[in-house]
């Protein structure tokens, strides 16, 4: 798959919930710390507290997370960009800070391909098209014929401006040559809420926290954006069953080191994550949640990150997004 059919999309999605937080004892000795880009609560911090407790288990070590939000993610991913590459600092990363943020801010202080090292993928969340009832479109097809009669009409959301959502529906419109008008807020919740009041019409994001609507009829969910339907979503087609083959919307969770970690240490960190993901347990919430599964080696991971940058790079400068 070429890296403009391949998308990252929306701001750490809130369908997957956050687990119950285990009181997490205090670095001891040669303990891993888990650092993630976020406060406690939401999808990111829900895979790196799914992650550490199996780890430290395989690993037979203490595994700790430590959230450190802001700056779009900045604060945690230049940390560890700056740590010592010994195995001791980890980032739990999502895909909008890793490959989105760079995309439109252009010195971080870090180098998301030169400064880190891939280690595993953890789990991917794909995204859907949500309308309101008021968009006289019941599948995507209908969606891009209302959007091209009627440009600039429909107000889309997203979680902030340069947000992978944001970004995301720019790359939906260049691709089918539509117009439509981005309304940011500061996150997904108030961004649900106004697509349900009808303020906003359009909203690509990852779809359990709105599946509720859909059923009650106060939304529609016309495609997700994944290779096959999700088991948690079975009434929502995919976009290639939608008629836009090839138009992936998937935000991924990954691990990665800073540069320079010793090929041993990464051997053995990259095995215990890769038993984590597989463990039954560790598969069924993911699932429950709305996310996939899938392995991904380091230097697969390396390549994704380098293509999707790439990409987003270019949708930023088409699109004239800058940071505000």
């Amino acid at each position: 798959m070429t890296p403009t059919r391949r998308l990252l999309l929306g701001a750490a999605p809130a369908a997957l919930l956050p687990l119950a937080m285990p009181r997490l004892a205090r670095a001891q000795g040669n303990s891993i710390t888990l650092l993630v880009p976020t406060a406690p609560g939401g999808s990111t911090d829900f895979a790196g507290r799914l992650l550490a407790e199996p780890l430290s288990r395989r690993l037979g070590q203490p595994v700790v997370v430590e959230n450190r939000g802001g700056a779009n993610g900045a604060l945690a991913t230049g940390a560890v960009a700056r740590a010592q590459p010994d195995g001791a600092t980890l980032l739990v990363q999502y895909a909008g800070y890793h490959v989105g943020t760079p995309a439109i801010i252009p010195d971080l202080g870090y180098d998301v391909v030169k400064d880190f090292t891939p280690l595993s993928l953890l789990m991917e969340a794909p995204q859907a098209v949500f309308t309101h009832p008021s968009v006289p479109a019941k599948d995507m097809a209908e969606l891009v014929a209302h959007a091209k009669a009627h440009p600039g009409q429909l107000n889309y959301a997203s979680a902030g401006n340069g947000s992978i959502q944001h970004l995301g529906t720019e790359l939906l419109k260049q691709r089918e040559g539509i117009e439509m008008t981005h309304v940011s807020y500061r996150g997904t919740g108030p961004a649900i809420q106004d697509l349900i009041a009808g303020r906003v019409q359009v909203f690509l994001t990852t779809p359990p926290p709105l599946m509720p609507f859909v059923r009650e009829g106060r939304l529609r969910a016309l495609a997700i954006a994944a290779e096959t339907r999700h088991p948690a979503l079975p009434e929502v087609p995919t976009m290639a069953e939608a008629g836009l083959p090839g138009f992936l919307s998937l935000a991924w969770f990954a691990v990665f080191a800073p540069a320079r970690l010793p090929e041993d240490k990464a051997r053995r960190l990259v095995g215990a994550i890769e038993a984590v993901t597989q463990e039954p347990d560790y598969q069924r919430r993911v699932t429950e949640q709305g996310g996939f599964v899938r392995r991904q080696s380091g230097a697969e991971l390396g390549r994704r990150v380098e293509e999707e940058l790439a990409e987003w790079r270019r949708v930023a400068r088409e699109a004239g997004i800058k940071a505000e």
